[in-house]
């Protein structure tokens, strides 16, 4: 029987960690199956956010069949995405995971070269590009992401005749790029052997480790906090329902994330879930759940914002809150167009990497090591997702005043 990915990968881990004990500098001739591989996930980063996004924003149809639930959805999915990432961001800065780690890579990175804007006013501007295809060559993902956005949005302004000939030209290129980030992804536990061993050669001690671990921590109780206190919250305040109803309810569809850690592979339980069990109708899961399954990743958002602010204070970098509102601001735009496949959000951190200007050869060890541990926090990720999602159903349906009438669970 084949192993699953993950188990691969952490017996990748695991004999990176060996191999380079026993051959000490000797092993160094496999560094380069790491810099390949965090080369390859850098490849597909342009093609990914352009075809992800613009197909997401165009599959919405037209504005005018949208009307009052599409403004509801989308104004849910924002600020639900926007609470999740405020709250990994205070823990980030308060906990402080990637403090005390000595990288031994030469002189650190000087706070200079981050990009920051000079002012909001800059910060607006540089949202806008003067030429997309020019900001593409250059990785200006944050440019690139509104341009994406605003390509989506335009071609559903067009009429059918013309949207039929263009998006499916779009939705067959996000298969494409879909197929190549699942070869890429194979090739992890390879790739993963190649960072470890770079790592332990670095000889970084277990100052590294312990700040990994509180990493870990973090993310897990910014999820906890999002999952069990904001969302409930969320659900009461506006619906006054039972948040301990909605779990219960949900639990088939959270159980299937769990397993698979694909949003979009557990949306047919979520649907049979939401409705169901539930109660709500198909006509408002059938718009919301889809859209969420794709645009609202709150458990994604976090783990970016955290994992790019613990990147940087492993390198030392202290990224001011300019810099972190650019994070925060890319995030929130990225997390449109965020692949519904496991472990997506790590390719998606390069492009808040790229959004700040964050640079150094340690970078692809650090995210090496963070993807090695990553599948536990990835399956609890796509729990919010999915939890997140079902809420928002509910919140929607309630504001539309249908009748919700919950159903034994089967």
């Amino acid at each position: 029987m084949k192993l699953k990915l993950h188990w691969q990968i952490l017996i990748a881990m695991i004999a990176a960690w060996v191999f380079a004990l026993l051959l000490g500098e000797r092993s160094s001739f496999v560094e380069p199956l790491g810099t390949l591989f965090i080369r390859l996930l850098k490849m597909i980063i342009v093609p990914l956010v352009i075809f992800s996004i613009t197909t997401s924003v165009a599959s919405l149809g037209e504005p005018k069949s949208l009307g009052r639930l599409g403004i509801k959805t989308f104004a849910y999915y924002i600020c639900s995405s926007l609470l999740a990432i405020l709250i990994g961001v205070g823990l980030v800065n308060a906990i402080q995971p990637g403090q005390g780690v000595e990288l031994r890579e030469g002189p650190a990175m000087s706070t200079e070269s981050l990009q920051k804007p000079a002012s909001a006013t800059d910060l607006i501007l540089r949202v806008i590009p003067v030429n997309p295809v020019a900001t593409a060559a250059e990785g200006d993902m944050l440019g690139l992401i509104f341009f994406s956005i605003l390509f989506g949005f335009a071609l559903t302004q067009v009429s059918q005749s013309k949207r039929d000939k263009v998006l499916p030209l779009l939705e067959a290129g996000f298969e494409v790029v879909m197929r190549l980030t699942h070869i890429i992804i194979k090739f992890a536990p390879i790739g993963v052997f190649g960072l470890i061993v770079t790592m332990v050669n670095q000889n970084l001690g277990t100052e590294f480790f312990k700040a990994v671990g509180l990493y870990m921590v973090t993310i897990a109780a910014g999820l906890s906090l999002h999952l069990f206190i904001v969302l409930p919250l969320i659900l009461y305040l506006f619906t006054r329902r039972n948040p301990i109803d909605q779990f219960t309810h949900m639990a088939s569809a959270l159980a299937t994330v769990f397993a698979t850690s694909s949003s979009l592979a557990t949306l047919p339980v979520t649907m049979e879930c939401v409705e169901e069990n539930i109660g709500v109708s198909p006509k408002v899961a059938n718009f919301v759940l889809p859209l969420g399954a794709t645009m609202n990743m709150d458990g994604t958002a976090l783990f970016e914002c955290v994992g790019v602010l613990f990147i940087a204070q492993v390198m030392g970098v202290g990224l001011g809150i300019d810099q972190q509102i650019i994070v925060v601001l890319t995030a929130l735009l990225g997390s449109i167009g965020t692949a519904a496949i496991p472990s997506a959000g790590l390719v998606m951190i390069f492009v808040l990497l790229d959004a700040v200007g964050l640079q150094g050869e340690s970078i692809p060890m650090i995210v090496g090591t963070m993807l090695a541990v990553d599948r536990p926090l990835d399956m609890y990720r796509g729990i919010v997702n999915i939890f997140s999602d079902s809420v928002g159903a509910v919140v929607i349906a309630h504001s539309e005043e249908e009748p919700i009438q919950s159903k034994s669970t089967k």
